[in-house]
């Protein structure tokens, strides 16, 4: 069989032929073998398309950048990692600055690795702080912005990409948590783009901590903006705001990334149903209240808890840790994600720490939409 090796790759034609017939002639039906066989086949069916060169082009860089940061990424897979953003232009030694330098570190000795987009401002602050050891930095080639910051220049994991696309795709993908600090555009952009794929599902749930110096307003102001618009008109959800919180200290926001793992740990779905693992067992009080408080995400069924599905016999990984499962249609992520909260509220309760940050009163820390329709 081809050999999954990042670094393999065929010394000539005809060991390139070789391969190929392998993959398209092998029996096997595992998942890995038709991933392979798919991908040859659809890159023989863009030369059938006639595509465009252009389209040709985008095509190639795309999975040749894909396969890339796959391969950088992947024997760090077992570390969380948080994604931090904010303003490249943020100058060295300004309080937003220092307050990354901050957040980086705190991550780093909590066992945390942090990516960046590897630029200058807030994003080298968060190198600095983590240190390139335990910082991967995901690089757009810009004409106005060729070189990384020194810091992680020569760093291995230090992934290049041509496109915003491609860039966005592991800066989420690989992320356990997001960091965003004051930024312009491409702050906003990358925020609101991590917002719409955890409202859609197409994320799995996780924190976004909103870092801003105190009494500073930037994301207070930005948190008034979507109460007093999107959530007054209907345009996003009550349980949409779960996503996010505001902090003023790095503190804050690292002890709640880390409090959302506390007991939750990740999630899959198998067929209709969503198998949730946990870092602890919850008592058979938990999952009482779990089901009384969600019912519309069970659609009939219950919450119940269970040991590894044969599905998940690919990660062995999980295999050991306690499950709970229940029936999902993949159309409430924001009641989804209000029950990871309480699966955490539940689960240090249970082992006498306390409600803490996740008491069940602080699932949605915003005000409700027609109380700020009132004032207004």
């Amino acid at each position: 069989m081809v050999s999954t090796s990042g670094n393999s790759r065929p010394d000539s034609v005809e060991e390139a032929l070789k391969e190929a017939g392998e993959v398209l002639l092998d029996d096997d039906r595992g998942l890995r073998t038709l991933l392979y066989r798919d991908m040859l086949l659809n890159a023989l069916k863009c030369r059938r398309d006639e595509l465009d060169i252009l389209d040709l082009k985008i095509i190639s860089r795309a999975v040749a950048d894909f396969r890339h940061a796959a391969c950088v990424f992947k024997p760090y897979r077992g570390i969380r990692k948080v994604s931090m953003f904010g303003s490249a232009r943020t100058a060295d030694g300004t309080p937003d600055y220092e307050l990354a330098v901050r957040m980086g570190r705190l991550l780093a000795q909590s066992g945390y690795m942090v990516i960046t987009g590897a630029a200058e401002g807030i994003m080298k602050a968060g190198i600095e702080g983590a240190g390139a050891e335990n910082s991967f930095g995901v690089k757009l080639l810009l004409p106005f912005e060729n070189s990384p910051a020194k810091i992680i220049e020569k760093d291995p994991k230090l992934v290049r990409f041509k496109y915003f696309f491609t860039r966005k795709i592991f800066f989420v993908m690989e992320a356990d948590a997001i960091a965003l600090f004051p930024g312009g555009f491409g702050t906003h952009d990358e925020g609101f783009e991590v917002l719409t794929l955890l409202q859609t599902g197409k994320a799995p749930p996780m924190p976004v901590a909103l870092l801003e110096l105190p009494g500073d307003g930037y994301w207070e102001s930005w948190d008034r903006f979507i109460k007093e618009h999107l959530l007054v008109r209907g345009f996003v959800s009550r349980e949409d705001l779960s996503f996010y919180r505001i902090f003023h200290s790095a503190e804050e926001a690292r002890d709640w990334i880390m409090t959302y793992y506390s007991t939750y740990h990740s999630m899959r779905q198998v067929a209709d149903r969503l198998v949730v693992r946990l870092e602890h067992e919850l008592p058979d009080e938990g999952i009482r209240q779990l089901n009384e408080a969600f019912p519309d995400l069970l659609g009939g069924g219950e919450v119940h808890k269970s040991s590894a599905l044969a599905e998940e016999e690919d990660e062995p990984g999980l295999l050991s840790k306690p499950r709970i499962v229940f029936p999902y249609d993949r159309k409430h992520a924001g009641r989804l994600n209000e029950m990871v909260l309480m699966i955490n509220s539940l689960g240090r309760t249970a082992r006498g720490l306390g409600a803490g940050a996740m008491s069940e009163a602080d699932f949605v820390a915003h005000e409700p939409a027609d109380a700020i329709a009132a004032r207004r």
